[in-house]
């Protein structure tokens, strides 16, 4: 296990109200955040749009796009300038041509894998990938399950690329973390756990604490 995972708390949204309180609770706590923007289409929830996104000073934030055509946004995430930007591999679009822009302008590029679909998938593109999503939840939703046997993407990913950031999305919760990051996850992305808690920061706290972290 590395000694670097990270636990990154989630924001699902599909109001400005609903964001910002999200958002004014991992304030005070998190220093890595995963925003969802859903579409409606690619999803079958809709979130606020992308040009109502915000988040605090001195934080990272990851956008996760499960939109369909996740391309055509490119200026935007330009303007909002985050760390990192995922988009699935079951959109469409030219995913190279696509990251090529957002290097330019020092953003990461990300990429999102459904439950169904291959490591291989991607693997052609692999040189412009910086992180790839193992996805196990429900898009558009806080919960789902964390299926284990995903972690052989895991493996799969980290002999094809062994410097590429690996994420996890999808039912991780103090039952699971330390399994995920054991089995070489370096980002967890954690939703509902955190945001359903009566404590969003001692939910935070307790994960961080099952991976060594004082």
């Amino acid at each position: 296990m590395s000694s670097t995972t990270s636990i990154s708390p989630t924001v699902t949204a599909d109001n400005a109200h609903t964001y910002r309180t999200q958002m004014e609770r991992l304030a005070p706590f998190a220093t890595r955040i995963h925003i969802d923007i859903m579409d409606g289409i690619f999803a079958p929830t809709k979130s606020i749009n992308l040009d109502q996104i915000w988040w605090p000073g001195g934080v990272r934030a990851d956008l996760h796009m499960m939109v369909a055509d996740p391309f055509e946004h490119v200026e935007l995430y330009r303007a909002l300038a985050p760390q990192l930007v995922i988009v699935h591999a079951e959109a469409k679009g030219d995913f190279v041509t696509f990251a090529e822009a957002m290097h330019r302008h020092g953003i990461e590029t990300g990429v999102a894998l459904l439950q169904d679909t291959p490591v291989e998938t991607i693997l052609p593109a692999i040189g412009w990938i910086d992180h790839v999503l193992i996805f196990s939840g429900n898009l558009g939703h806080f919960g789902g399950v964390a299926d284990l046997e995903l972690l052989d993407k895991v493996k799969k990913l980290r002999a094809a690329k062994p410097t590429l950031e690996i994420g996890w999305d999808g039912g991780i919760s103090d039952k699971n973390v330390y399994k995920l990051a054991e089995g070489g996850v370096d980002v967890l992305n954690v939703g509902g756990f955190i945001q359903r808690a009566p404590d969003a920061e001692k939910a935070y706290a307790t994960l961080r604490a099952l991976l060594g972290f004082i």
